[in-house]
């Protein structure tokens, strides 16, 4: 008999139901993953133990206070918070890391964070907003591979579970969404740098 995992969206419902078992099962399937990412990019344990600790009573509160929409993965929604924290942090000690990618070349890595001044923030901002809408022109395949990649800080390895695809596919859709990245931003004439 093939039992089907609860998904999240069922553990949340759980959890407001009054099953407070079903907020710690939430938190334990995903606590790996939240907890890796943060520590990669503050590389300080303590530090990211409390920056995780700050993403889930944030991800609590606001699923108590019933303002959590479910528009994407949950997963997602909650990198998202941690990455808003993490930023957060840094503005506040005024110290941006940069974490480099071992690709040959990534999109992502020519857009940089910078504290110098507010015009180059802006800049910045507008940069990662101009990335954001040429994402909206790739195939939906290539799409929803990068996002989960970049914004959701997923494995290849995930990836092709949760896409039912094999690792390889996976791993060619990222190369062919980066490349048509690459196409977009010289057909459009987009600097992404500041």
């Amino acid at each position: 008999m093939n039992v089907q995992p609860i998904t999240d969206q069922e553990l949340i419902s759980r959890y407001l139901a009054g099953h407070q078992s079903s907020l710690e099962k939430l938190i334990r399937r995903h606590k790996n993953r939240v907890f890796a990412y943060i520590l990669m990019i503050v590389k300080d344990k303590e530090l990211a133990e409390d920056l995780f600790q700050d993403t889930f009573i944030k991800v609590i509160n606001t699923i108590r206070s019933g303002s959590y929409k479910e528009e994407g993965k949950f997963i997602q929604w909650v990198m998202r918070i941690a990455h808003n924290l993490i930023i957060d942090y840094f503005r506040k000690s005024k110290r941006i890391p940069f974490v480099e990618n071992g690709d040959d070349y990534d999109i992502f890595d020519r857009v940089r964070i910078p504290v110098e001044s507010v015009e180059q923030k802006l800049i910045t901002d507008q940069i990662h907003e101009d990335v954001k809408k040429l994402i909206e022109y790739l195939p939906r395949e290539q799409k929803e591979v990068l996002i989960m990649r970049h914004y959701g800080d997923m494995s290849f390895k995930d990836i092709a579970e949760q896409t039912n695809v094999s690792i390889n596919t996976a791993l060619g859709r990222m190369r062919y969404a980066l490349i048509n990245l690459r196409k977009l931003v010289d057909e459009k004439e987009i600097i992404l740098t500041v």
